[in-house]
């Protein structure tokens, strides 16, 4: 007498919840990336032809306020020219090859390029000048 068991391991894969799974990941996925908000500052840079490809330790914005600056180094605000050199010597004292990205709009006037340009001379630190390509 043969006896039969009822139950049987099905040995297929359905990969349907997978696939939906998936699907689910990549939605959030794209919509978190959307809701992401950068904290940059808003700037349109002079054009250039040629790049720079060295690496900024520390980065400097001018952005004009009206008739005034507001200037920021690694996007914290600091006061006036004043707060930018003591910014900067904190954040570079000790480094190697300390190296600052200047970020301005078009609209800044050179003066205030210039005094950040003679902050980084006074103290030997490389300066690159953001452009857009």
């Amino acid at each position: 007498m043969a006896i039969k068991y009822g139950s049987k391991v099905d040995k297929s894969f359905a990969s349907s919840a997978m696939t939906d799974l998936m699907f689910l990941l990549l939605i959030f996925m794209l919509i978190a990336t959307t809701l992401i908000n950068p904290n940059a500052l808003k700037l349109t840079l002079p054009k250039s032809s040629n790049q720079l490809k060295d690496k900024a330790i520390t980065t400097v914005s001018i952005e004009q306020n009206g008739s005034s600056y507001n200037y920021y180094v690694e996007l914290e605000p600091v006061d006036g020219i004043e707060g930018v050199a003591r910014a900067l010597r904190v954040r570079l004292d000790g480094q190697e090859q300390p190296t600052v990205s200047l970020h301005c709009d078009k609209t800044v006037a050179v003066d205030e390029v210039v005094k950040v340009m003679n902050i980084a001379k006074d103290n030997d630190y490389k300066l690159i000048l953001a452009t857009q390509p």
